[in-house]
């Protein structure tokens, strides 16, 4: 799998790791700790979580302008590493943290260090494939980083859901999933008298090991508990970050230096912008950019992992598998946990049709994939029918477990939307590094990012429609979504095509 692919490939994955198991803490845990530690409704939750996502992609843009003008990649991305370490830091403190807006501050010291960071990384990688040797393996290194920087993404939620939980049993109680809820709707004064007397008062015994001597005692105890976890298990991530500062620190010299480039094979840089002239630059532009285009529609789709799937899981879905008692956010490791294992058959699978002459184009690719997304929300549209409005769902105090929805239907959701993943978010980073003009790699890996941050800034249009109507039809808003681009996309791609070669 690596015999054809440079030595700073393996080495630049690993470096992205801890950043990808701090995303991940983020999409598992996010939501339900704005909901929990500040009595958020799902919108409120959400506004900020699309913000959140957002700046993380838009200020790729900053980021990636910083490296181009400077040509110091290296340093942007230590940079932007300390920086997300310290925004960890921040959310790890429970003194610190006392409002929505503290809280929202801190994420952005997060984003700001994820947009030193990230495109940057990306367009390092791009470098390695910038010529004879390695240039035609392009598409299947970019899948080999994708693969390798999820690994820690697999053990986020794991490890993030095991702190909270291991703290909410230190104090003396058991995790449940609804309860914060309700006790935020117990201390506001929006409770039933049916639902206080019922649900609430037979939860809190079973978590409590026996019925409260007071009630809104426990509300308060249950809800410093529950919020305390939360604040410990995004210190993990700082220990993720550390780790891949130390990565970077010693292998650094493996990854590609843009200024020693440029002096060795590019002795003046206007040179290598002269040799494409400015219609050629203005096209590989105009073709990036409807690509950004059509991908803003798949992250706004995609990344309701962590909002409105998030929701349906602790909302919906029967958290008990067989003997396992599950957590809303443990659906989270579903994603990083194929893409590593499906990465090679993918790869297997393009290389087969390749031998043949048969291989789809990297554009015709990522419109299969859009076109795979849209079949994950049928599934769950499908499997939403008869399901009622959240509102009913919150006035009965939360649903039966008899009259939750299997597991399965997440299980199976997560696998299909990260097979569209593996169609689209590898294979459009490749994409971008071999269509974007040598001066402007870094600035184009940061409107790939950007690109998706619109669509995270969307998120919230998710939110609003799963509290306000009907599930099912929510998911076939975003069937629709996922159609439509894929429509776009092979529409245009003859052209990509043609400016890809």
């Amino acid at each position: 799998m690596f015999k054809n692919h440079p030595k700073g490939l393996i080495p630049a994955a690993l470096a992205n790791m801890g950043e990808r198991f701090g995303f991940y803490t983020m999409m598992a845990i996010l939501t339900l700790f704005l909901m929990s530690k500040f009595g958020l409704s799902e919108t409120d939750a959400g506004s900020i979580y699309s913000v959140f996502y957002g700046a993380i992609y838009i200020l790729a843009l900053v980021g990636g302008y910083i490296a181009d003008k400077t040509s110091h990649y290296k340093g942007t991305i230590i940079t932007g590493l300390i920086i997300m370490s310290l925004g960890y830091l921040f959310l790890a403190m429970p003194s610190l943290i006392v409002s929505k807006w503290i809280a929202l501050a801190a994420l952005l010291v997060i984003a700001f260090g994820n947009g030193l960071f990230k495109g940057n990384l990306q367009a390092l990688v791009g470098q390695m494939y910038d010529n004879e040797k390695y240039g035609k393996h392009r598409d299947a290194g970019f899948q080999i980083f994708y693969m390798f920087i999820n690994i820690g993404a697999i053990f986020a939620p794991i490890v993030a859901v095991w702190v909270r939980n291991w703290f909410v049993k230190a104090q003396g109680f058991a995790y449940n999933s609804v309860l914060p809820e309700l006790c935020w709707d117990y201390k506001n004064g929006n409770m039933s008298e049916d639902v206080l007397n019922g649900r609430f008062t037979e939860l809190a015994t079973q978590v409590s090991g026996g019925v409260p001597v007071d009630i809104s005692t426990f509300a308060n105890n249950y809800l410093n508990a529950f919020n305390t976890g939360f604040h410990y298990a995004f210190s993990v991530a700082i220990i993720a970050m550390a780790i891949s500062i130390v990565i970077f620190y010693i292998y650094k010299n493996k990854l590609p230096d843009k200024k020693a480039l440029v002096s060795q094979d590019r002795p003046e840089m206007s040179k290598e912008q002269i040799s494409q002239d400015a219609k050629e630059i203005k096209q590989r532009i105009l073709a990036l950019f409807a690509v950004f285009g059509v991908v803003i529609f798949f992250w706004f789709s995609f990344h309701q992992n962590g909002l409105t799937l998030t929701y349906f899981a602790k909302d919906y879905t029967q958290l008990k598998l067989f003997n396992w008692n599950l957590s809303a956010e443990i659906f989270q490791t579903i994603n990083p946990i194929i893409v590593v294992l499906f990465t090679p058959v993918v790869m297997l699978y393009f290389s087969r049709l390749a031998k043949r002459g048969k291989e789809p184009s990297t554009p015709k690719k990522i419109g299969i994939g859009m076109g795979i997304a849209a079949t994950a929300f049928v599934l769950m549209a499908v499997g939403s029918i008869g399901l009622p409005k959240l509102d009913e769902v919150k006035a009965m105090g939360g649903l039966s477990f008899d009259a939750q929805v299997t597991p399965w239907l997440l299980f199976a959701t997560y696998f299909i939307l990260t097979i569209a993943e593996l169609f689209i978010s590898p294979l459009g980073l490749s994409f971008v590094s071999k269509v974007a003009p040598v001066h402007l790699q870094g600035l184009m890996q940061g409107a790939w990012l950007g690109a998706t941050a619109v669509g995270n800034f969307s998120l919230i249009l998710g939110a609003m429609m799963y509290k306000n109507i009907s599930i099912s039809i929510t998911w076939t808003v975003f069937v629709i979504v996922c159609l439509l681009s894929m429509i776009a996309m092979f529409s245009m791609v003859k052209w990509l095509e043609k400016i890809a070669k």
